[in-house]
């Protein structure tokens, strides 16, 4: 049937050259498009063909008689080309994507997305050599998917015309049941194989692939009994004197096994035997029963979870380990990551069972290298990697070839490639004979050392900024490595010269590290000279390591390295003892300094503290002083100023003033009439107080105003909701339904301002404190199209550094920060973006307070190994014709706001923040005080009335707004 779809389809192709011949490129571009088009069509009718028994018999016929349809239709593309012009358009479509995709493919080849996406277009244009190639640069660098591997399959025996073409299946074959486990594949190999039975050791093929599908897969309790039927109905198709005996065999072995439906085929064993079943097949069959209980539990536990499964294969992988079968243990972890291959940890657990356990050579090769091909972010894959090529005498150019595969692979941390350098300089060590003054490896290694240096360098910095290794650990191992095994000690010198001008001359460790390896490979001189550095520049632990130079010339001397050198002499000692207490002497000096200034900080912060307090009774005697005014003001000043949480009282005098100054004109011309005697104008008439309606009618307003008294003993029952609309209508009776949900409310209180406007917060009490912690999850809750704030209630009073930030600022390897989104991308279209790279927890999407998109976003994956592969599809992918950038979330360091420090006044006395008001100091630095309440600066009464009095005699009293408006009032 494959042999027939491609007979058609190279008949197809034949067709359109012998028709008329096409005028012009225009043409022939045509006709090109038009036989692409056939020959797809063509192919996806072969691979129907291959799906079996399910393919309906009338579709068949028509699919088959479909060609000549096409190639007519192609003949007469050239004379009907506006029936076929839609056709023509999505063919130049495809072909421009099919170029960009290419494209972005040669920037980024590890791009998994992008390769699916070109397969798929190049299989639907027709294009099978191109589509041969993509699917094959694809699999060199990605394992690939089952359902990308039978595609592949179908297509390739659809095409495949003789026995050339069969090997090519065969060799396909193999490298697909080697990316995963997949029974599917096993199937199918064995399916195909038999239809080469009748070519030179056919037969012998086939059984060597069904075998090989048992022992990959036979054990599979849900899947494995269709490789055995498979096999079964084969062997029973053969014509051979032997057949009988092998079908007992596979019953036998399979009655022996634990799989789902054991039952039925022991019925159909005692229905196909003649004989009676043997008594130790019975009995390995009830064993097998009763494992088979044993794993049911484990096994129905998968089937009832969704993937990837990850927590239920690991229980199961623990049973396994506890029972000790090898097959079965490989069995499962195969089975596991089929759903979790992008977790670097169950390969990790995998790949050091079997370097531990089974210890075969190719087995434990193959799943290291399935697991870099997997997770090739993961370093540590990368490095045990390398150790089982090395335990296992693998050529030194394939180990090689692995270290600048792992180079390439795109780390996402520098630390990472300091890490793979390491492991492979070490192994470089371990192939060094020291005992030769020269070789060959040694110079290699050398050469390493310095290109791991210069790539950390160059390489690392310019994408980390950083280089992964600030201590140097690198050099420091090449520097023993010189002064332990090559007795190189100017070498190993030079080196820590180096380390030390990379800014770590500072640190006392470094500087022992060095004097160590002076003193048991070096002379005295030079452990003499590194010590007397270190007492000049070490600046962490500088006792330590005066306390080390003293010890070495008190005890040890010249006695260093097994050298025949004098020991120190008394001017060697005394030029130590007056460093270190030259040194000492200062650093202490230092220490007083750091400490005074550390005490004047907290006096000022105890002075600010002071000031603060000093202020809040200033302002609570001026609110005694207010209740002692007029009756016909005094009630309404007492309800404004009980509100809780205002930080500066409106004057309701001052308010009245500005309100009624300029009144209706209206109003103006009715009122009571002026006199004449003053200025001849009705301006008078304007500045006249209220009239005591209006004055009423303000008074009853502001004591409608609700009064909010808060009870700080109920802090713990109680959470502080803000940013609330303050065009929220009955704040109360909307947030109650919303906080009711999280336990039993006792009170919502909304806070308003003087006027009687809502302030867009409010506090809620509950009956526990549980319901209180609980009602924390309501944050960023969208309230009429902003998102709802929601903190503990905390006296800010008594903790005014208090602040509540419920995300974390620090790195967070499962989660990504994603920039550069467009404002219109919901919270759904992203995670279905983000979902084909892992299992998202969760998703937030950064608002500004009035609820609108800043086009980022934070997205929280399952695991570390499934946000680094997103990071590697995702950044810079188009999005809505924005291109995002995606990273790991490591929030930058906040700096901690300035306090505010006090300020020098004119006069030199310190002026407090808080004089300028509850938001500092203005913009505007405009002199609000009315002229004729202004008084003359000091400087201006010198110059008009002689010498200034003292200080002291003209220092003039604070005034607070309070004040100010008594002076206003005064008549």
């Amino acid at each position: 049937m494959a042999t027939a779809a491609a007979a058609s389809a190279s008949e197809a192709e034949a067709e359109p050259k012998a028709g008329p011949k096409a005028e012009g490129e225009e043409a022939e571009a045509k006709e090109a498009r038009t036989r692409r088009k056939v020959l797809s069509r063509a192919v996806a009718a072969a691979t129907y063909k291959t799906v079996g028994p399910e393919w309906d018999q009338q579709e068949e016929g028509v699919s088959e008689s479909d060609g000549d349809e096409e190639y007519a239709m192609a003949s007469s593309a050239e004379s009907s080309p506006g029936e076929y012009e839609w056709e023509y358009d999505e063919e130049e479509k495809n072909q421009l994507e099919i170029e960009r995709l290419e494209e972005q493919l040669s920037i980024n080849v590890y791009d998994y997305n992008c390769h699916v996406d070109l397969i798929r277009l190049l299989r639907l244009e027709g294009e099978l050599t191109k589509v041969r190639m993509a699917r094959q640069k694809m699999s060199e660098i990605f394992p690939l998917t089952e359902e990308l591997w039978l595609e592949w399959l179908h297509d390739e025996i659809s095409m495949a015309l003789d026995g050339l073409d069969r090997e090519h299946v065969y060799d396909l074959f193999e490298k697909a049941v080697k990316d995963y486990i997949c029974p599917n594949i096993w199937l199918e190999y064995g399916q195909y194989s038999v239809g080469g039975i009748g070519q030179k050791g056919g037969l012998e093929k086939v059984r060597s692939v069904f075998e090989r599908a048992l022992s990959s897969v036979g054990l599979h309790m849900t899947k494995g009994l269709a490789i055995w039927e498979a096999y079964r109905e084969f062997e029973s198709a053969i014509v051979e004197a032997a057949r009988l005996e092998k079908v007992h065999s596979l019953f036998r072995r399979q009655l022996a096994i634990p799989l789902y439906d054991m039952e039925a085929t022991f019925a159909e064993y005692e229905e196909w035997s003649e004989d009676p079943i043997p008594e130790s097949v019975i009995q390995n069959y009830n064993k097998a029963l009763q494992q088979l209980e044993k794993y049911k539990p484990y096994e129905e536990t998968l089937l009832q979870a969704e993937a990837p499964r990850l927590a239920e294969y690991q229980a199961y992988i623990d049973f396994e380990m506890k029972i000790g079968d090898p097959a079965r243990i490989q069995l499962i972890f195969e089975r596991a990551l089929v759903e979790n291959c992008l977790v670097p940890d169950l390969w990790i657990r995998y790949s050091q069972y079997l370097d531990r356990q089974l210890k075969v050579k190719d087995l434990v090769l193959s799943v290291h290298s399935r697991a870099v091909r997997n997770c090739p972010w993961t370093v540590a894959l990368w490095s045990r990697y390398l150790l089982a090529m090395e335990r296992h005498g693998v050529d030194h150019r394939v180990i090689s070839v692995t270290f600048e595969k792992a180079l390439s692979a795109g780390f996402i941390q520098a630390t990472d490639y300091v890490e793979i350098w390491q492991a492979y300089l070490d192994y470089l060590r371990r192939r060094v004979d020291f005992k030769q003054d020269s070789s060959k490896e040694l110079e290699e290694l050398r050469s390493a050392f310095a290109r791991a240096l210069e790539y950390l360098k160059q390489e690392v910095e310019e994408r980390f900024s950083e280089s992964g290794d600030p201590s140097c650990l690198i050099m420091q191992n090449w520097a023993r490595i010189e002064a332990r095994l090559c007795n190189n000690m100017q070498k190993a010198r030079e080196l820590w010269d180096s380390i030390m001008t990379k800014g770590n001359a500072k640190y006392a460790n470094m500087w022992l590290e060095y004097y160590n390896l002076e003193r048991a490979h070096g002379d005295t001189q030079h452990c003499r000279k590194a010590l007397h550095r270190a007492v000049q520049c070490t600046s962490d632990y500088p006792e330590h390591v005066c306390e080390v130079l003293l010890t070495m010339e008190r005890t040890e001397g010249g006695d260093l390295g097994a050298l025949p050198l004098a020991w120190g002499t008394l001017e060697d000692w005394d030029i130590a003892v007056q460093k270190t207490e030259t040194r000492l002497a200062r650093v202490n000096e230092q220490r007083i300094k750091a400490a005074e200034k550390e005490a004047a900080l907290a006096q000022q912060e105890e002075e600010k503290v002071e000031q603060r307090k000093r202020a809040r009774a200033e302002k609570k005697a001026l609110k005694k002083k207010k209740k002692t005014r007029g009756s016909d003001k005094s009630k309404a000043d007492e309800d404004d100023e009980k509100e809780w949480g205002d930080d500066e009282e409106e004057q309701p005098s001052k308010r009245r003033r500005v309100e009624n100054s300029v009144p209706p004109t209206g109003e103006a011309e009715l009122g009571p009439e002026a006199d004449p005697g003053l200025s001849g104008s009705s301006a008078p008439a304007a500045a006249e107080p209220p009239s005591e309606q209006k004055e009423q009618r303000a008074a009853a307003r502001r004591r409608d105003v609700p009064r909010v008294l808060h009870d700080s003993s109920k802090d713990g029952v109680t959470v502080f909701v803000s940013n609330l609309p303050y065009g929220l209508q009955e704040p109360a009776a909307t947030l109650r339904p919303l906080f009711e949900a999280c336990g039993d409310v006792v009170e919502v209180r909304p806070i308003y301002s003087n006027r009687g406007d809502f302030r867009g917060y409010c506090y809620v009490e509950f009956k526990e404190e549980a319901v209180a912690l609980r009602a924390l999850e309501l944050d960023r809750q969208t309230v009429e199209g902003r998102p709802m704030f929601v903190s503990p209630c905390v006296d800010k009073s008594k903790n005014p550094d208090f602040k509540v930030f419920r995300y974390s600022t620090a790195l967070e390897k499962h989660k990504l920060f994603v920039s550069g989104l467009p404002f219109s991308c919901t919270k759904e279209e992203l995670e279905e973006i983000c979902k084909a790279h892992g299992t998202v927890k969760d998703i937030r999407l950064v608002t500004n307070r009035a609820g609108k998109p800043k086009g980022l976003a934070y997205v929280e994956y399952e695991n570390e190994s499934q946000a680094s592969q997103a990071v590697l599809k995702m950044d810079g992918m188009t999005i809505k014709e924005n291109v995002i950038k995606v990273a790991i979330s490591n929030p930058p360091q906040r700096k901690a706001p300035e306090k505010p420090e006090a300020r020098k006044a004119p006069g030199g006395a310190m002026v407090p923040r808080q004089i300028y008001g509850a938001r500092g100091k203005g913009r505007t630095q405009l002199s609000l005080l009315p002229r004729a309440l202004q008084r003359p600066s000091a400087t201006a009464a010198q110059a008009e009335n002689g010498p200034a009095p003292p200080p002291a005699a003209t220092e003039v009293p604070k005034m607070s707004n309070a004040d100010f408006a008594k002076l206003l009032l005064r008549k």
